[in-house]
């Protein structure tokens, strides 16, 4: 009887505690701030999509709508297959063993495979001499923020490396090409925008190779035309400055540094220092019109540019301005023809076409090639119509 005196003390205070421990239950309750919803977005999308019973039966929706359905779709011609193959390998690694860089890369070029993959069933040799790449020089960091490009920006980009031109020079030269693209940044920075730079590095591969012709696609450089007169007349086989886009669309596609007019200049200024060609490129599906395109086209051959090329305007991220329009393979073809009548050179016209462009610059190649094999002709025949003449009299 004396052991259960304790139990009776112990099951009172527990009773006791449990009622003290009730009794002390909080006075308020926690809330969120903003109510919760009550069903999330998926959440509703699911409800109004098909129901299990409509998937086990015949009655299936022809297609269900996700994502954003505000913006066009990427139709099947501007797909590409992710780039493969021994010739794409090869290049990629010759170019991190050179450590050069390429726009290719930079700009998120949807053509990489097809520039890079050389032919089919070649040898490494022939594979690399069928390859073609653009070599960005002066860094990778430009001084403008065009709504259209991926390369990274800033104000003050790393200084230039004086030992590019001479090594580039030396890596293009050991490459085995036989048509190179140089191209830059552009450097606001530089009092001369990069133009002696550009220029001795051009200087160095003709040095090195004079065999390899040379193609420079150059910015504006801020408007000064001795500066494009300067890389005009380092040596280089073609002149290479693009528009872009159409006169009244430049303010909201390029960098607000960036005219039409002065874009105009600088091909105008490359053709009086005596380029034999000189080349430029349009985005089309960014909110131009055909008057716009025929006026850019005219102002073009009113300068004599040589080559032209249409390509889809294609957003590299969701930071850069929206695509207005999927341009049809057909209208393509229709500017192509309407290029080549007014005069063009040469017209590369399509979805996937970009400035630099493999079957483009093989035009050009045989075109120049052409053109030195028949300037040597008439050398030669100049010459002996004067020994001729030397020796009748």
């Amino acid at each position: 009887m004396q052991m259960a005196q304790p139990r009776t003390a112990v099951s009172s205070l527990l009773r006791s505690s449990s009622s003290r421990i009730i009794l002390a239950s909080p006075s308020h309750v926690r809330c969120l701030a903003t109510p919760a919803s009550t069903q999330s977005t998926f959440s509703r999308t699911l409800d109004d999509g098909p129901s299990f019973d409509e998937f086990v039966s015949d009655n299936v929706p022809e297609k269900v709508i996700l994502g954003n359905t505000s913006q066009p779709r990427l139709p099947s011609f501007l797909k590409t297959s992710i780039p493969t193959g021994s010739s794409f390998t090869k290049i990629k690694k010759d170019l991190r063993g050179l450590k050069l860089h390429t726009v290719c890369e930079e700009a998120r070029c949807p053509n990489i495979g097809d520039c890079w993959g050389g032919k089919e069933g070649a040898s490494e040799e022939e594979g690399r001499r069928a390859a073609t790449a653009t070599i960005m020089l002066m860094g990778d960091t430009c001084t403008r923020g065009c709504r259209f490009c991926s390369v990274k920006t800033s104000r003050a980009p790393p200084p230039l490396d004086p030992h590019e031109p001479e090594h580039t020079a030396e890596a293009i030269s050991r490459w085995g090409l036989g048509y190179i693209v140089l191209t830059s940044v552009d450097r606001d920075d530089l009092v001369d925008g990069g133009a002696h730079h550009f220029a001795e590095t051009i200087q160095k591969i003709k040095q090195k190779a004079p065999h390899i012709l040379v193609e420079a696609l150059t910015g504006d450089f801020a408007g000064n035309l001795e500066h494009v007169s300067l890389v005009a007349k380092s040596g280089l086989d073609v002149y290479a400055h693009n528009i872009e886009t159409v006169e009244t669309l430049t303010p909201f596609v390029r960098d607000r540094r960036a005219t039409f007019r002065q874009s105009i200049a600088v091909l105008q200024r490359a053709k009086q220092e005596g380029v034999r060609v000189t080349k430029t490129s349009m985005m089309l599906g960014v909110g131009e019109n055909e008057e716009q395109v025929m006026d850019a086209l005219r102002e073009l051959r009113k300068v004599d540019v040589d080559v032209v090329t249409f390509g889809q305007y294609m957003r590299p991220t969701k930071r850069h301005m929206k695509v207005d329009r999927y341009v049809e393979p057909a209208e393509f073809d229709k500017w192509k023809q309407v290029a080549e009548d007014m005069g063009f050179l040469y017209v590369a016209s399509g979805p996937l076409v970009r400035s630099s462009y493999k079957a483009g610059e093989f035009f050009i190649e045989n075109v120049l090639r052409g053109k030195a094999a028949e300037r040597k002709t008439k050398t030669l025949i100049a010459d002996r119509s004067l020994d001729t003449r030397s020796l009748s009299s």
